[in-house]
């Protein structure tokens, strides 16, 4: 029990025919050919952006920042991490107010 004998295709291939025509068969075919091909591109090119995302990672891990302007560039003394920038500053916002209170106060 288990194996797919010829007669089993022949009946499978007849119960097709009546069912869909023998003219849209071939169409629905090729329609499908069209679909698997599209979908084994689309996958294979979502193999290659991973490996493109690998690669430029992999490149960009020896990279240091660059140090403030005017300073020359000093290697870290052994055991000591390499130049971290400084926390970028807060732009200044301006205080809330509520502006039915300040109609409220006019």
């Amino acid at each position: 029990m288990g194996a797919l004998k010829p007669w089993h295709i022949a009946v499978l291939v007849v119960v097709l025919i009546l069912l869909f025509g023998a003219k849209r068969l071939p169409d629905a075919a090729r329609s499908l050919g069209r679909s698997l091909r599209i979908i084994k591109a689309e996958t294979k090119s979502l193999h290659d952006d991973d490996r493109d995302l690998a690669e430029k990672a992999d490149a960009q891990s020896g990279y240091q920042p660059l140090p403030p302007q005017g300073q020359p560039y000093a290697p870290p003394p052994a055991g000591q991490q390499p130049y971290a920038a400084p926390a970028p500053q807060q732009p200044y916002a301006p205080p809330v107010t509520d502006p039915v209170q300040r109609v409220r106060d006019n």
